[in-house]
């Protein structure tokens, strides 16, 4: 078994990612342009897009085993998510016990063993589960630039025209609309698991494996004309050998430095980018570094 899936040890992960001429979360409050932190411009992409990228490539790649079916889907009730699988246990039963449906749930679907869910409703209550693994914002080492660009599509809808001063009336150029993009942002994150929790909703070796392949794959699974492109350039797993932790994680963080090479000015790749990982001394007693990615 590999050291960082090991579920009974602490992990604490690095993840660095990119995008290239694409917007890589857009946010609905404001006209879907790139989010970003307004007082530093540094973009931002929410742990619930990082996690939606998580379960749509389980989804892809095991969505009809079992132990392995998302719980929070696109576009379906998780009323009805939840239904089928009391029917299936439940056998007529009524009155099921919290507990027993909470282990349920958690044995059925990947996200909810390994993200938590909210399951307290009045028919059919699950309770809630507390995830193991917890991600945090992506930020981007340098503030972001976006353009909100103009596009014009060649499809025109019935009786579409314009008038010209002469009077003639000619034909629409087609429809009209907006794209906004990044030219470049590099985005980092972390990320934590806890074996305490893991062993609470049943997480495996296999889980654990699973999710870092996903978090190395699942931007090639998850392409749009909005995305642009991209790609996973590094993920870095620190391994306690206590379920506790055998160093804070923010020192095992700050071991890892991002920064732009000198001399660029307007980053627009990653060559751009020196990626410095300190452990010319050592790590901490009892922590073990495994480079995934980068």
């Amino acid at each position: 078994m590999a050291i960082h899936s090991d579920v009974a040890k602490r992990q604490d992960f690095v993840l660095l990612f990119d995008v290239t001429d694409g917007n890589p979360n857009g946010d609905p409050d404001a006209g879907n342009l790139p989010r970003v932190d307004p007082e530093t411009m540094q973009g931002l992409v929410t742990d619930v897009a990082i996690k939606r990228k998580v379960r749509d490539f389980v989804d892809i790649a095991h969505g009809t085993e079992k132990r392995f079916k998302i719980y929070v889907q696109h576009g379906e009730f998780l009323t009805d998510r939840r239904a089928r699988v009391f029917g299936e246990r439940a056998a007529g039963r009524k009155d099921i016990p919290v507990d027993e449906a909470r282990r349920w749930m958690c044995d059925e679907f990947f996200d909810v063993r390994m993200f938590g869910a909210v399951m307290s409703m009045r028919e059919r209550n699950a309770g809630q589960v507390r995830g193991p693994i917890q991600v945090t914002f992506g930020r981007s080492v340098d503030p972001i630039i976006y353009q909100d660009i103009t596009i014009v599509g060649p499809a025109q809808r019935s009786g579409d025209s314009v008038h010209r001063e002469s009077g003639e009336e000619v034909e629409a150029p087609g429809t009209m609309g907006r794209k906004a993009m990044v030219p470049y942002g590099l985005y980092r994150t972390h990320g934590f698991f806890n074996p305490h929790f893991a062993k609470d909703t049943g997480v495996l070796e296999e889980d654990l494996e699973l999710f870092w392949q996903a978090l190395q794959m699942m931007w090639d699974q998850d392409h749009s004309a909005a995305r642009g492109q991209m790609n996973c350039r590094g993920l870095y797993v620190f391994t306690h050998d206590s379920s506790l932790g055998n160093a804070p994680a923010y020192t095992l963080f700050d071991r890892i430095q991002v920064a732009r090479k000198e001399g660029v000015e307007a980053p627009r790749k990653f060559a751009d980018y020196a990626v410095e990982i300190n452990d010319t001394f050592g790590l901490p007693a009892g922590v073990t570094l495994t480079r995934l990615v980068g």
